[in-house]
């Protein structure tokens, strides 16, 4: 049932559309594929020799053919979603011209929604936040006094760093060699343009006023004042080497600075010259060098900073000194890698060639470059599994921006300041949005409107104010061009012509918060929640909670399982609608047309123009996650549909909106202490009814091996196994499909070949008779695990035979798809909007809940204590204004910072025929008496998350033990065992229970002798022998012997 919307008085339409979710993923491929291969190309064209005389390889042209398959087939297979790269070479030499199409690799390529799949895997290349190429001023504190410096950081080449010393001199260091006065740098630069001499470096600092004559004193400094030896000088210092000739110094250096290898990258360019006021475009913009006069200006910023007062170095957390690299530059680069191992191998082949019989395929391997894709995708820190909970998961994931990754920050290093929120992310990256633990504020995430342009700089969206009014114009601002105006908040009141009606307006004036007059406004945010994240923007009344809880929030709802009966919530904030049609999943109308066929397979769509359209539907699709993603039809047959309506929602929507909980009817009281420390009481109702149920789908694979003494066999014929246990399996030992399968259940039955022992007499007389059948074979059958449970959905066989590509060793792999109903159970998880979770403690039936006048049961008591404490009063206001909406059947829209006033919020309840407090009397569902105070309660919009107890519970009796120390394991996965560790040895110390303390330091723990004969003691009935000494301990006497330490033990 589609619900009404209302908005409150607050509510102003956004300024402007948010742009596509995952656009920023899909931009950066395209740009790869249309512009990035083709610069690699570029580069690596034409290849000569090394004597340059004999062979000359150029790479014309290159192609991304067709995939052989589309993602879901890929899906299915475990293969990679790719297509054939190939490149049209040309190979010339003296007597002939070759040119042929080679393939060099298959290069996998971006499904719609930004993600690739990778054998069979759907990842996400999680984009990148490094600091920016250019230039960067810096200060070092030398007796007291500020004494500035700066790094020029290219995007390829060598690093340039000035620094003042306290003599006066500006130095200058390369790739952090020894230093070099820094204008022993300019005359290596100014050679080439005639500007290299003493004079004309006098002469291009002129114009500069200080106290302290830097450019005398830095000249004075040189011991050397002719160019040839500034040359050698400087190849001294950068090779340590006294071996030198002034050619041979000079032809380094010039190569050191040559576009091959020197790049300061467009960004680095752009940087430069917007901090020195030069043009940003057009043909200066273009050179990815660093000239004469680029250095002279960056000494002349230098000494103008040493010499003012108050002077500041750069800040380097400002966002505008930092920029995205996404998916196409970190592969271009990879790509480059790859190019740059593949031209050594064509010259090295070039180099030992017959010339009169070549072609460009005996000279090329593209092995490399095939090498550096792969391991890109499969080990690089920033391609990573796709987060697939539910569909915001998906999405917020594709908006991740890393600090961390290859030349980026790792957790160790990292410090406060890094980390912290800074100024400049205002509208660009969300506040709130991050990881609790060691990754907070290392991983953060975009907001809603931001983007990113082709120079990798996060820009946000404004409204242009003129004279007070605001315009249609949207621009889009970087950091640093922000700081030049006057930029009001969304809230500011303006009337229907668009005219601002106050005449003093908040604004960020030059990005301090300040108050000016409506004239002097210069922009306006497009929309309250400019500032957050996709996730954060979908938390009602985020304005009235603590950040710390928004931050749970935010990622708390990227953990929720979806349900089997989505529900949208009652109190909404619109983006929920938004962010579900950007993940690509929900299906949406195409064309004009009727509905010509439904059902759960697919919908086909007769257009009025006659077209068709038929859409596939997903059922019961496992992700990453083990989560189950089902597509349900949303239209009936003969439904007249526009382009653009839905036509299918996923397990975590309903009617085209986000879905992720339920809305369930609460009351924030105490039940007998079962909800103490933040525990949940709930009703039955919630279990019987199936409200948060989901189902959970996770594979099994049995790969079978070819060993030394024959192939492994799938079978049903298993040595010592009842007929009970092989009633589901087909005669090949596999699994039937819908089979309810429990812990220790078979699910496919393999034989393996045992190695030949000595046989006894009776048994060479059996084989004799029966000849090979009675060889030995051990059951190495493929078992539910232990505590698994399910229904078998799917079974899929890949085999040699049928040409499947496997791993080596393997012949046949079964992959078994099991699918398990999991209604919601003590120990399980909940949590609201608001960073509000707790863990269900006690399922009560409804006839014990607490009910209302009118006889209504409560679904979920909270514990009221939950939250003064903690300042999520968001949670309260939704509870009140929920409880509203769902007596007068509307959805309330609350946007980020637009949501219903306290005052609204009585009105509604009032409407709705509840106290304005919100608070009624409640009964005793087991005695019938009213409690004595009144309570609130409401409907509050509930999450099931992924921490479920049926993947925690543990236990063990008899388990692995550790090799070294012969102690039990540790960890559910290992079947590991509780440790009794240090603290809980005082507490037995304290009580002076020392035989259960010996007991548990010794034979229930790593006393091998003393456990064996333990066990043979209570079979027989007899009393426990004294324990001998524990493993643990001669480990420890061998490790005191390995330090050279001779123990002795005595009195044993």
């Amino acid at each position: 049932m589609k619900l009404t919307k209302k908005y409150f008085s607050k509510y102003t339409k956004p300024l402007a559309e948010v742009p596509d979710l995952v656009e920023l993923q899909l931009n950066s491929f395209r740009w790869l594929v249309k512009e990035g291969l083709a610069e690699v190309f570029k580069e690596f064209s034409p290849i000569k020799d090394y004597s340059e005389k004999k062979f000359d390889l150029t790479f014309k042209d290159f192609a991304i053919e067709e995939p052989k398959y589309d993602e879901q087939h890929a899906k299915e297979n475990n293969l990679t979603y790719e297509a054939p790269l190939v490149a049209s070479v040309v190979l010339k030499s003296k007597n002939f011209e070759h040119e042929q199409k080679i393939f060099l690799a298959d290069f996998p390529l971006m499904t719609a929604h930004g993600t690739f799949i990778i054998n069979g895997i759907e990842r996400v290349v999680v984009p990148q936040l490094a600091r920016s190429f250019g230039v960067f001023f810096t200060a070092n504190d030398l007796r007291g006094k500020k004494h500035f410096g700066a790094k020029v950081i290219p995007s390829r080449g060598a690093w340039i760093e000035f620094e003042t010393e306290l003599d006066g001199c500006v130095y200058v260091r390369i790739d952090r060699k020894r230093k070099i006065p820094a204008t022993a740098l300019l005359r290596l630069f100014g050679d080439t343009e005639g500007k290299g001499s003493t004079e004309a470096i006098q002469k291009a600092f002129a114009h500069l006023e200080s106290e302290t004559p830097y450019i005398k004193n830095t000249l004075d400094k040189e011991a050397f004042n002719s160019i040839d030896q500034s040359f050698v000088e400087v190849y001294k210092r950068l090779r340590d080497s006294d071996l030198v000739t002034i050619p041979g110094a000079r032809e380094f250096i010039k190569n050191l600075f040559s576009a091959e290898r020197y790049d300061l990258s467009l960004v680095g360019r752009y940087r430069l010259n917007q901090r020195f006021g030069l043009p940003t475009s057009g043909e200066e913009a273009g050179r990815r060098t660093l000239s004469f006069d680029d250095l002279v200006r960056i000494v002349s910023h230098i000494i103008t900073l040493n010499s003012a007062k108050g002077a500041k170095e750069d800040d380097i957390d400002h966002l505008g000194l930092r920029r995205v690299r996404l998916v196409g530059e970190m592969l271009q680069q990879r790509v480059r890698v790859g190019m740059t191992q593949m031209k050594r191998y064509i010259q090295d082949k070039m180099s030992t060639a017959d010339q009169e019989t070549m072609f460009p395929i005996q000279l090329i391997s593209p092995r490399p470059l095939q090498a550096r894709i792969k391991e890109f995708f499969t080990t690089n820190q920033l391609s990573q599994f796709m987060r697939q909970d539910n569909v915001l998961a998906e999405i917020e994931h594709l908006r991740t921006l890393s600090a961390m990754g290859p030349g980026g920050l790792t957790r160790e290093r990292a410090g406060f300041e890094v980390r912290d929120v800074h100024t400049s992310h205002y509208g660009r990256l969300c506040p709130i949005h991050t990881p609790e633990g060691p990754n907070i504020g290392l991983i953060l995430r975009l907001t809603t409107y931001a983007r990113i342009n082709d120079l990798g700089i996060i820009e946000t969206p404004y409204r242009r104010v003129q004279k007070g009014v605001v315009t249609d114009e949207v621009v889009y601002l970087n950091a640093l061009d922000e700081e030049q105006y006057n930029i009001a908040h969304a809230s500011v009141p303006y009337d229907e012509h668009m005219r601002l009606i106050d005449d003093e307006v908040e604004v960020r004036a030059k990005t301090k918060p300040g108050m000016v007059g409506k004239g002097e406004v210069h922009f306006i945010d497009v929309a309250p929640n400019q500032a957050y994240s996709v996730a954060t923007s979908m938390i009602p009344f985020l304005e009235h909670d603590d950040a710390n809880r928004a931050l749970m929030g935010s990622n708390m709802q990227k953990q929720a399982v979806p349900c089997v009966k989505p529900e949208a919530p009652h109190v909404a904030t619109g983006m929920e609608e938004l962010a579900a049609r950007f993940t690509g999943r929900l299906i949406f109308s195409d064309i004009d047309g009727e509905v010509a066929e439904v059902d759960g397979e697919h919908i086909l769509i007769k257009g009025h123009d006659g077209g068709k359209r038929d859409h596939k539907l997903i059922t019961f699709g496992r992700t990453n996650d083990f989560t189950a993603f089902h597509q349900r039809p949303a239209v009936s047959l003969h439904d007249t549909v526009k382009k653009g309506d839905l036509l299918a929602d996923t397990s975590s929507s309903a009617g085209g909106q986000m879905a992720l909980g339920q809305n369930v009817f609460v009351a924030f009281m105490t039940w007998e202490g079962a909800n103490y420390e933040d525990a949940i009481v709930m009703s039955e109702r919630l279990v019987r009814e199936n409200i948060f149920t989901n189902i959970h789908i996770e594979e099994f694979v049995c790969n079978v091996r070819d060993t030394k003494l024959g192939p492994e066999l799938t079978t049903r014929d298993i040595p010592n196994v009842g007929e009970a246990k092989l009633k589901n399996l087909d005669e090949e030992g596999i699994v039937r499909i819908g089979a309810e399968v429990g812990p220790n259940d078979i699910l496919v039955g393999k034989i393996t070949a045992k190695g030949e022992t000595e046989l006894t007499p009776e048994e060479r007389l059996l084989r004799s008779i029966f000849g090979e059948k009675v060889r030995d074979v051990k059951d190495t059958s493929l078992r539910m695990s232990h505590g698994k449970r399910g229904r078998i959905i799917g079974i899929k066989v890949f085999s040699r035979d049928n040409g499947d590509k496997l791993e080596s060793g393997i012949i046949k792999q079964v992959h078994i798809e099991v699918a398990q109903v999991r209604n919601v159970s003590v120990g399980d998880k909940l949590a609201g909007r608001h960073g509000n979770k707790g863990v269900i403690a006690k399922i009560l039936p409804v006839e014990d809940m607490p009910y209302t006048e009118d006889g209504t049961p409560i679904d979920v008591v909270l514990t009221p204590l939950g939250v003064p404490s903690r300042m999520n009063l968001g949670q309260i206001l939704e509870m009140h204004l929920g409880l509203a909406a769902r007596m007068l059947g509307y959805q309330a829209m609350t946007p980020v910072f637009q949501g219903a006033d306290p005052e609204e919020i009585k009105d509604e309840l009032e409407k709705a025929g509840y106290p304005r407090d919100g608070k009624v009397t409640l009964y005793d569902g087991r005695t019938g008496v009213p409690f004595e105070q009144k309570i609130a309660v409401g409907s509050m919009y509930v999450l099931k998350l992924h921490h479920m107890v049926e993947d925690k519970i543990h236990m063990r009796s008899i388990g692995p033990y550790s090799l070294i120390t012969q102690q039990p394991l540790g960890g559910r996965a290992q079947g590991g065992g509780q440790r009794f560790g240090e603290m809980e040895v005082w507490a037995l110390e304290g009580y002076g229970a020392a035989y259960t303390l010996r007991e548990m330091l010794t034979i229930k723990s790593d006393d091998i002798s003393g456990r064996s004969q333990a066990f043979d003691s209570i079979v027989k009935g007899e009393h426990i022998k004294a324990p001998s000494i524990p493993a643990s301990f001669n480990v420890l006497l061998n490790e005191l012997r390995g330090l050279a330490l001779d123990v002795e033990l005595e009195n044993l």
